[in-house]
């Protein structure tokens, strides 16, 4: 197979529904009712999780918990997942948990995040789950940890999360 044949294999094609169709529902419910009904279908999710290839598989009060299949596409220079990619991850496991202990109306954005990178993870590291815990809910600050294992359970990365809680603005 030549390189022109081989490139040819790989592409991807990504679609999403309207973004602000999910962001008007979470103006209007709890943040755990929100991801939950984002969990069973009722509401579309983000577009970054189908960019991503992520999952939300389970919210809780306090947790979040998603899935993710690193691939090719999520590669850097020297051919492992690009730690862009697990910090994504992490980034939107800690903010979700800090969404479920937010009433309706009320979001989020990070602050601040810091990731510590424990072993690199390439397309064949399995499916990677990637669990949010919040450390210290709030009514303006939020702190929050994540974990990424990879398809064996090893702790991939870990990350402290500080996020900004805040009303979200009426739609008009």
């Amino acid at each position: 197979m030549t390189p022109d044949q081989n490139d040819a294999a790989r592409s991807r094609t990504i679609e999403w529904e309207d973004p602000m169709i999910g962001a008007a529902r979470a103006t209007t419910m709890p943040g755990l009712d929100y991801l939950q009904a984002m969990i069973d279908g009722e509401i579309p999710p983000p577009p970054i999780v189908g960019l991503m290839d992520m999952t939300l598989v389970s919210a809780g009060p306090g947790t979040a918990t998603f899935t993710c299949q690193p691939n090719e596409s999520h590669y850097n220079p020297i051919g492992t997942v690009h730690g862009g990619f697990v910090c994504t991850a992490l980034d939107s496991a800690a903010g979700c948990a800090v969404h479920t202990t937010l009433p309706a109306g009320v979001g989020y954005t990070s602050l601040e995040i810091k990731v510590n990178y424990l072993r690199a993870v390439s397309a064949t590291s399995g499916p990677l789950t990637v669990v949010g815990t919040v450390v210290k809910p709030g009514s303006r600050v939020a702190f929050a940890e994540a974990v990424v294992t990879d398809g064996e359970g090893r702790v991939v990365a870990t990350a402290s999360s500080t996020l900004l809680v805040f009303p979200i603005p009426a739609a008009g």
